[in-house]
């Protein structure tokens, strides 16, 4: 009994409306945080390629949940919002690949190499396609996958943006201290 339960709501989108609700409040508070990070590091991230570049993935991370969550609460037909989820999906993994070939590997930045290791750019995009293609199927998971693709992307860019609060120097003088874990 608790199978079919959870196999129909996997493909319910009334049963995640409150869900989603939730997702994209929080995605909106923290990409507000980003927004002060990066404004109060400014000077800092204007003059490094690799630093804005990973502010850019950062904010593609926070606005994947958003927009999947704002496309998931919208009333539509079912292959509509599987096919929306897969572009969502495909349009996140290509803007955080070309955002981090942008970025390169900068070996004199601590900062930029704490994130590109922690960033959840791959996962994040691929959990949102899973989820877009198995709602699409109705098998799979559904709506379930989204659950682990919010996490990776709002815990991955809390990460990025805390690091950009406290490990980015305030001027590029200070940057003795910036690659220390």
């Amino acid at each position: 009994m608790f199978q079919y339960g959870a196999t129909v709501h996997a493909y319910s989108t009334a049963d995640w409306e409150a869900f989603f609700a939730a997702v994209t409040g929080a995605a909106a508070a923290l990409t507000g945080l980003l927004f002060v990070a990066v404004s109060i590091k400014s000077d800092v991230l204007a003059g490094s390629r690799s630093l804005a570049s990973r502010a850019a993935q950062t904010l593609v991370l926070f606005m994947t949940p958003a927009i999947s969550a704002i496309l998931l609460v919208a009333p539509q037909p079912g292959p509509a919002l599987g096919a929306e989820l897969l572009a969502v999906a495909v349009a996140s993994a290509g803007t955080l690949l070309v955002l981090d070939r942008r970025a390169g590997h900068d070996a004199s930045s601590g900062v930029a190499r704490y994130i590109e290791r922690a960033s959840p750019n791959s996962v994040t995009a691929a959990l949102v396609a899973v989820a877009g293609l198995t709602f699409l199927l109705k098998a799979g998971g559904g709506l379930y996958w989204m659950i682990p693709a919010v996490l990776a992307g709002l815990i991955g860019g809390v990460i990025n943006a805390w690091l950009f609060l406290v490990r980015v120097p305030v001027q590029a003088g200070e940057g003795a201290t910036e690659g220390k874990p």
